[in-house]
């Protein structure tokens, strides 16, 4: 995570709950809403690039057409929900990446926030 720092403007990062010691099978980033691109950009420059990426599962549940027409109760707006669900997306990792590939990840991310 400390590598993509410099890349908070743009991104708001995952961080692990005090006390915890998260094995992360995933790098989640957010597009901040202000950010020059959106997360389907990121995702095509990466996806095009050869970078593995995927939506955050569901996204917010109560959007999805299953629930369409259904009865349900919701507490609030979801705005933080509908964030996840429009902004933020998955890089997947795993102890076999070596500091190349991650250099490699680190460099197509940096070179497209920074055009």
């Amino acid at each position: 995570m400390q590598s993509l720092k410099s890349l908070e403007e743009y991104f708001i990062l995952p961080a692990a709950t005090p006390g915890s010691e998260p094995s992360w099978f995933g790098l989640i980033l957010t597009v901040r809403d202000d950010a020059p691109f959106t997360c389907n950009d990121i995702v095509r420059h990466l996806t095009d690039r050869r970078v593995g990426t995927r939506l955050l599962f569901g996204g917010n549940l109560a959007r999805q057409p299953f629930l369409s027409g259904r009865r349900q109760r919701c507490i609030g707006a979801l705005e933080n929900a509908d964030i996840v669900m429009n902004n933020s997306f998955w890089i997947g990792v795993y102890p076999g990446l070596g500091d190349a590939h991650l250099d490699y990840m680190l460099n197509i991310i940096t070179d497209f926030v920074r055009q």
